[in-house]
């Protein structure tokens, strides 16, 4: 297999875990030269020369890369504005981190699936409150093996999430633009476009889709108001794929049973915000995806696609632009 040289630029900020990185890479892939500038004023000399990019470009740090062919985006759904006209107009081919926290996302959507199946977070205010309340009402509980999940976005995430449902004997289906045959667990797949056919069925809604264009807002007033009556939402995805005032709305009137979020249209959340204290709520911090060996699965990513870019192979983890994923 032949390889060429190539620059490569980390681009600041970036965090700690990320300083051992560049000679990692030298080590790992032949031929490749790493610049890592400490300074603002030293970026843009140094992606003049470069070929590929770590990091996050800006439109006055892109009008600086005129050779850029290749840009390695830190996750897997960067924040908003990552994917800016420019970007999306440049010819540079954008790579993302997505599949390298799949286990970790699945793990924590299912402890919030159980989390308001079982009421946990009305019992642990009643801790707090030291108050003994038990409740051995009929709709108490949500049994999972009789409960209906629609999985909105069944890429890597969602299908794990779903085999893991349906262990519990729970009825999965999924919907996604992408994805045509059910992964194990499923019972099927459908597009986009009878999501709101399908709503209604579900007592668990569960989204897992990256912030684009056409997930912005996805649920809204109207679709929320389309969701069973009792039903469970999770968002384990990205927070603008939510209208949060629309969800309060919908938890103050009763309409859910709950909503569990690991991301939100505004982070951090204020600390005024109603769902820190809404008795139908459970928020966690972004923290999803957390857990061992994340940073050495990114760098592993990163690596590969190195490797496959000195080689001219093609690379994994290709984004569509004028879709942000």
């Amino acid at each position: 297999m032949t390889t060429a040289s190539f620059t490569l630029v980390m681009v600041p900020p970036l965090p700690d875990e990320t300083r051992s990185w560049p000679d990692m890479l030298v080590r790992a892939v032949p031929g490749i030269e790493v610049l890592h500038p400490e300074n603002p004023e030293d970026v843009g000399a140094a992606l003049a020369r470069a070929d590929a990019a770590y990091g996050t470009l800006t439109p006055e740090l892109l009008d600086s890369a005129q050779r850029l062919r290749w840009l390695q985006a830190p996750q897997a759904g960067p924040p908003p504005g990552f994917y800016h006209p420019a970007l999306v107009r440049h010819p540079v081919q954008v790579t993302n981190m997505r599949d390298t926290y799949t286990g970790h996302v699945a793990t924590h959507t299912l402890a919030l699936v159980l989390a308001l199946a079982r009421q946990l977070p009305r019992y642990v205010r009643e801790q707090a409150a030291a108050n003994w309340a038990p409740d051995w009402s009929e709709d108490a509980v949500l049994p999972l093996g009789e409960a209906r999940a629609l999985i909105v976005g069944t890429g890597a995430v969602g299908a794990e999430v779903g085999r893991l449902l349906a262990a519990f004997g729970t009825r999965v289906e999924g919907v996604d633009p992408r994805v045509t045959e059910a992964p194990p667990g499923f019972d099927r797949v459908l597009p986009p476009d009878l999501l709101d056919q399908v709503l209604p069925q579900a007592d668990i809604v569960i989204l897992t889709v990256p912030h684009t264009p056409r997930t912005e807002g996805l649920l809204d007033s109207r679709r929320i108001a389309l969701m069973k009556r009792g039903a469970c939402l999770i968002n384990v995805g990205r927070g603008p794929t939510v209208r949060l005032d629309d969800l309060v709305t919908a938890l103050d009137a009763g309409r859910l049973r709950g909503a569990a979020l690991d991301v939100v249209e505004q982070e951090p959340l204020p600390a005024d915000h109603p769902l820190w204290r809404h008795p139908r709520a459970l928020v966690t911090p972004h923290v999803a995806g957390a857990g061992p060996h994340a940073a050495e699965r990114r760098f592993e990513v990163l690596a590969d696609n190195a490797r496959r870019f000195a080689a001219g192979q093609p690379l994994i983890n290709v984004v569509d632009k004028s879709q942000w994923f």
